[in-house]
């Protein structure tokens, strides 16, 4: 595996495996890596070709400097993760190198960027879509590979793609969860061990959700999301916002879509704010 710092570098290293003629997928990450990363590195893979992962923290994306500050960090681990994973090129570069002096330009993908965590952070996913677009410029990968957790920001990515006409397959891997149901998530370091107990309430209430549906045929939302702040109604957690939208607008709707909807959470335990999601 080569380790990669400069932009410059990155495009020849991308430009030897684009020459290949076989898929080049990527992997853009913030680092503190775990098993979630890793099931996103494996799935690359699995398209047999080569793989390119980055790590940035991008502080265009976070709306709170403290949050920013806080932001977990492992390089050493997460350049060993790569390097035990087969990974072909770990990109990892400064901010400096993504945002020289100078810098001016976002994007900006509509409405969708002002729902749920569009409302919550202001100017988060401005911050996602123009780094993401900018390291696809860099890597010119074939695919790129990204979680379902952050469900919103799949389908944000995936209308810049296609809005921007981008050469760029997308691929979605679900969700990764700990034995006990927890979404992985790179913040849930940050979480105490009551804490970390409390953040269980997430998927209990989403596996309530599925009960309800499939199995008491309950299709109004009023009385899901009902059923959903009552779930999360618990000692450290704070229910940000709750929603039944359609899984390709993102509107809400009235009635669960069979097929075509997401139930998106966000809920703060303690100061940490996780996200999760379940498709019906």
């Amino acid at each position: 595996m080569e380790l990669i710092q400069q932009i410059g570098k990155m495009r020849a290293k991308a430009r030897a495996l684009q020459s290949t003629g076989k898929p080049l997928a990527f992997v853009p990450t913030m680092g503190a890596l775990h098993k979630g990363h890793l099931r996103l590195i494996e799935r690359a893979k699995g398209l047999g070709g080569s793989v390119v992962v980055s790590s940035f923290v991008n502080p265009m994306q976070f709306t709170n400097e403290q949050d920013l500050k806080n932001y977990p960090r492992d390089p050493a681990k997460d350049e060993k993760a790569c390097r035990d994973a087969g990974v072909d090129a770990y990109f990892v570069p400064s901010v400096e190198e993504i945002y020289p002096q100078g810098f001016l330009t976002s994007v900006n993908v509509g409405y969708l960027s002002t729902k749920y965590e569009g409302a919550s952070r202001p100017g988060h996913f401005r911050g996602v879509c123009t780094v993401v677009l900018k390291l696809l410029n860099i890597v010119r990968p074939t695919h790129l590979v990204l979680g379902l957790k952050d469900a919103q920001q799949f389908t944000i990515i995936q209308h810049m793609l296609d809005d921007l006409s981008m050469d760029v397959e997308l691929v979605g891997v679900p969700t990764v969860r700990d034995a006990d149901g927890l979404a992985l998530s790179s913040r849930n370091a940050l979480l105490t061990k009551d804490q970390r107990a409390a953040a269980l309430c997430i998927q209990r209430a989403l596996k309530r959700v599925h009960f309800l549906v499939k199995k008491q045929g309950i299709l109004h939302s009023g009385e899901l999301l009902q059923a959903i702040r009552s779930a999360t109604n618990t000692e450290h957690v704070t229910l940000d916002y709750a929603a039944i939208v359609n899984r390709t607008t993102l509107e809400p709707l009235d009635h669960v879509m069979r097929g075509g909807t997401y139930i998106l959470i966000a809920a703060k335990v303690g100061d940490v704010r996780l996200i999760d999601n379940t498709r019906i």
